[in-house]
């Protein structure tokens, strides 16, 4: 998609003025609708639709597994992420055209979820240190694009990964300092994923002109000169930070940037985790003067 000198010189004086094409302000976000429990086989799934466009499912599958010996890691669990774009949610995806855009969008999840900031305790998810351990797998699908990718798989996760359930472990000493442990097959004895309080959300900023805005549409993301993606959790602390897009940020604003992005975070959790017990929850009201505004 490409966009011409005179729509890109429109949209940024547009940004200038607050005032963006579909009327929004820079920091407003379109309604965002979400469900939960898709996945009848997986750990925890849920689905999250931002404005018209965006479409994404995640399902979470938890599974045990041997820490290896030589792991430097041996007292945490791990987390993998997968992102796949639907060719049906654009043509140019289809073949192998969407391979580079997956890897990047894994790579932004799981460095701010895994990250040492304050993202998912992964050393909660370890059942027995240097034995064994919890594996987190993230999946994602992309059925629909409209902008704002990141955000909304973040959102997605966020929703999956709070309502997925481990089965609860009973661990038994056989002896000479061995452990050895094993699945209680009753799910009501099954519990929450530990620390999923604190997984962080992903707000993208985008740098337009001498203006940022959160939410870029398709073609604003085109007008964009820089991009950040800062992970906020629930306690406001930021769990990561990763720049893309080839021109820099002014200092001065990249704080505030920084800034924004830990108040739109704390917001958008504290949206989020207020619906997610009612399925399909629109938020649409809130992304006008609360959430997200």
């Amino acid at each position: 998609m490409s966009i011409s000198p005179s729509e890109t010189d429109f949209i940024i004086k547009g940004i200038d003025a607050d005032m963006r094409l579909d009327g929004r302000g820079r920091l407003d976000y379109r309604p965002i609708y979400i469900e939960t429990g898709l996945l009848p086989h997986a750990s925890g799934s849920a689905r999250v639709q931002l404005g018209d466009g965006i479409d994404v499912v995640v399902g979470i599958k938890a599974e045990t597994h041997q820490i290896n010996p030589t792991s430097d890691n041996q007292d945490s669990g791990l987390i993998f992420v997968d992102v796949e774009c639907s060719p049906s949610s654009s043509q140019s995806f289809e073949g192998r055209g969407a391979d580079s855009l997956n890897a990047e969008l894994a790579q932004i999840l799981e460095r701010i979820l895994s990250g040492p900031q304050g993202g998912l305790d992964l050393q909660k998810l370890c059942i027995i240190p240097g034995k064994a351990c919890w594996c987190i797998y993230i999946d994602a699908l992309v059925l629909g694009m409209g902008g704002n990718l990141v955000d909304a798989l973040s959102y997605a996760t966020h929703a999956a990964l709070a309502e997925t359930k481990l089965p609860a472990t009973v661990i038994e000493d056989v002896g000479q300092g061995n452990m050895e442990f094993e699945l209680d097959a009753d799910d009501s004895k099954s519990m929450n994923l530990p620390g999923y309080e604190n997984v962080p959300v992903i707000v993208t900023l985008s740098k337009i002109g001498s203006r940022y805005v959160a939410d870029c549409s398709i073609m604003e993301e085109l007008c964009a000169d820089a991009v950040i993606y800062v992970g906020v959790n629930k306690a406001g602390k930021l769990c990561g930070v990763q720049k893309s897009a080839s021109h820099s940020i002014d200092p001065s604003m990249l704080i505030e940037m920084l800034s924004t992005a830990q108040d739109v975070g704390l917001r958008a959790i504290k949206g989020l985790d207020s619906r997610l017990k009612t399925e399909f929850s629109s938020v649409k009201d809130l992304s006008q003067g609360g959430f997200l505004a």
